[in-house]
């Protein structure tokens, strides 16, 4: 078997042992067309207050800076929709805050995939990304053959659909790519805009973040929410899953077996007086590992009394 596809059968079967749920291989280059994507997104300023957005252009858009002499970028798929659901009338959290940070969860598995490819391959140099870093992980992924972005601007993955964390390792290892996922399965639904609460997804598949509950409860530092989204937010306290769980793809989802992402009783049991209740001294208990330190306790009591207005 020639050495680059005995490699790539390496890489596909490490993965599934590492615990991710899809691998694909996608060719390292600059992504032009989708540099142009964010850049007219930046400059219309559908990013609020992230500025962080706007650092790191050129990293984002051409892996070679992050890796130098990157020939493959792959990414991996991890499943985390939850088995449980929280109480029907509690303050809501987006599902991929349930279990424990996915970033701590994820960045294991990246680390020993990492050295696994060492230990079998060899002298392999790479680095691995999970959301924090300048990394277009959507655009990665359909290029490596995974899924489509839909119109809400998640990655759909036929399957399995988008209740999913997208992981990316760049490496300066040339192996058999996987084709682009050439087709839209979107069609002309519209669930997703239809249901946004905030009419956050535009058209053309592009997402006004500064209108997205998502950002308001999550990204958003300032003091106070504004008072024209008063009466949106649908009761979300942390994140808003409304335009995956309209999206008719995720008929297809399944419960994770990651044990990381394992719900937190609390957040599964909590109704409105618990979480009106919770002390800052409870809060850095209870949710150490959580996601929802994102917000501090102080975003968490600010989202909570805006949508209990």
């Amino acid at each position: 078997m020639p050495t680059v596809k005995r490699h790539t059968e390496i890489i596909k079967n490490l993965a599934v042992k590492a615990g991710f749920d899809f691998c694909g291989i996608a060719k390292a280059q600059v992504l032009v067309e989708d540099a142009r994507r964010l850049e007219n997104w930046l400059n219309k300023g559908m990013h609020g207050s992230m500025q962080y957005m706007e650092n790191y252009f050129d990293q984002r858009i051409d892996p070679s800076l992050l890796v130098p002499g990157a020939r493959s970028v792959i990414t991996l798929l991890l499943n985390y929709y939850p088995h449980q659901q929280q109480s029907f009338d509690a303050p809501k959290i987006s599902k991929y805050a349930f279990g424990n940070d996915y970033h701590d969860v994820i960045r294991l598995k990246l680390k020993s995939f990492l050295q696994e490819i060492k230990d079998q391959v060899g002298d392999v140099h790479g680095r691995g990304f999970v959301d924090s870093a300048p990394v277009l992980e959507r655009a990665w992924a359909q290029k490596s053959g995974i899924g489509w972005i839909g119109k809400n601007g998640n990655l759909i993955n036929k399957q399995s659909g988008s209740f999913f964390f997208i992981a990316t390792l760049i490496i300066d290892l040339e192996l058999v790519y996987d084709d682009a996922f050439a087709k839209d399965y979107c069609g002309s639904c519209t669930k997703c805009i239809d249901a946004c609460p905030t009419d956050a997804i535009l058209p053309d598949k592009i997402i006004d973040g500064s209108k997205c509950i998502s950002y308001f409860t999550i990204e958003l530092k300032e003091v106070l929410i504004p008072d024209h989204m008063k009466g949106k937010f649908e009761n979300w306290m942390f994140g808003c899953d409304v335009c995956q769980d309209v999206c008719p793809w995720n008929r297809f989802s399944r419960s994770t077996t990651e044990i990381g992402f394992t719900p937190i009783p609390e957040i599964l049991n909590f109704s409105g007086n618990d979480w009106a209740s919770l002390t800052e001294d409870s809060f850095k208990r209870i949710f150490k590992n959580s996601p929802l330190k994102r917000a501090k306790f102080d975003g968490i009591k600010r989202n909570l009394n805006f949508i209990q207005q």
